[in-house]
């Protein structure tokens, strides 16, 4: 191999000589890393006296995305995606450690989202259900949460909706989870696999692959893709359908990766908080409403989406719950309820509703 001197000239090195240079590398790498973490925490400081938010997803969209421009390789954008993450991650424990909850048990898809979104110096904290993510966060029990809100195969999932209308928390950040599931097991072939532990939904997101390779195997269904995973691991002959965490949580090898029969399957995650992101130019507004129960309501109400060409990326009803056959709509919208556009049609859609609540305007996910 063979690198460049600083005015182009080749220069050959051998594999010790590339090592020392790494180490060197290394060592410049942990100067400067220390360096923003001194900054990082000084922002903290000023951001404590002036009561400002600690997690700024738009600030941090912006961090990314330059970071991306004056990339010159070989290390591709998620890898870099990745390692800002960490890096963002432990400079805001330097500025506050955030407190973070999800829908637990540890290891699931939930907690993988989690630390996709906050890394693991952020302190991360597991709930039973999705009504107690948004009550950690209104009682201040944990800085943010984060809920699952609608899969590309399954659809939305109704109890993250219908909690937003017992609870004033806002949605201040979005991102998208694969949907990878695994076969893990202590088993070295498929064949010595007799039994297999596993959730409905992995179950019935796997069954083309598992009618291929597993035909005959005892289905035992689990209370979680962990508790699959746990089950599993105490059976020597027995296989778990998991994420890659869960099993990295309980120990248990990887026998096969990715056995989900649709490799575009992922789910969509909400960061709960009381952030009022800035515009970033490429921005979701989330807004609920509900409208009067007569012929025509709900027309009237959506065309103020398309007279300001406001462009809708979702839209579900709910039942209210307060009367019968009264229905609450969400929808998401692409923008910034700072936008133009955005805040004319709001204004016209509230002229149609009963009522109209803003959910949040935030960036806009990858």
């Amino acid at each position: 191999m063979k690198l460049t001197d600083e005015k182009g000239a080749a220069i050959a090195m051998s594999v010790s000589d590339l090592r020392k240079e790494i180490d060197r590398v290394d060592e410049r790498i942990i100067e400067l890393l220390n360096r923003r973490a001194e900054i990082a925490h000084e922002i903290g400081r000023h951001k404590a006296h002036s009561k400002s938010p600690y997690f700024t997803p738009e600030r941090e969209r912006a961090v990314v995305k330059r970071l991306m421009a004056v990339s010159k390789g070989p290390l591709p954008p998620e890898a870099l995606r990745a390692i800002y993450r960490e890096i963002i991650s432990a400079c805001l424990a330097l500025e506050k450690p955030l407190s973070i909850a999800y829908l637990g048990p540890p290891g699931t898809f939930s907690h993988q989202a989690a630390i996709s979104r906050f890394g693991t110096s952020s302190i991360l904290c597991p709930c039973d259900a999705i009504p107690d993510i948004f009550a950690e966060v209104e009682r201040g029990g944990t800085d943010y949460g984060v809920a699952p809100v609608e899969n590309s195969l399954a659809g939305v999932i109704p109890e993250t909706l219908d909690t937003f209308m017992q609870s004033n928390v806002r949605v201040v950040s979005e991102l998208f989870v694969p949907i990878v599931h695994n076969l893990a097991t202590r088993c070295t072939k498929l064949e010595q696999v007799k039994r297999l532990h596993t959730h409905p939904q992995p179950l019935a997101q796997c069954r083309q692959w598992l009618r291929a390779h597993l035909p005959s195997v005892e289905i035992i269904e689990a209370g979680s893709t962990v508790r699959a995973a746990e089950s599993a691991s105490a059976d020597e002959q027995a296989a778990a359908l998991c994420p890659a965490l869960a099993a990295e949580i309980t120990g248990l090898p990887i026998l096969v990766e990715h056995t989900e029969d649709n490799p575009s399957n992922r789910t969509r995650f909400l960061v709960l908080g009381y952030n009022e992101p800035e515009p970033t130019g490429r921005d979701k507004t989330s807004v609920m409403f509900s409208v009067h129960h007569r012929s025509g309501a709900l027309f009237r109400a959506m065309a103020a989406f398309e007279k300001y060409d406001v462009n809708l990326t979702m839209i579900e009803s709910r039942p209210a719950k307060m009367a019968v056959w009264e229905y609450v709509f969400y929808v998401d919208v692409q923008g910034h309820v700072r936008d133009d556009n955005v805040a004319r049609a709001l204004k016209q859609l509230k002229e149609q509703t009963l009522f109209l609540t803003v959910l949040g305007s935030y960036p806009a996910a990858e």
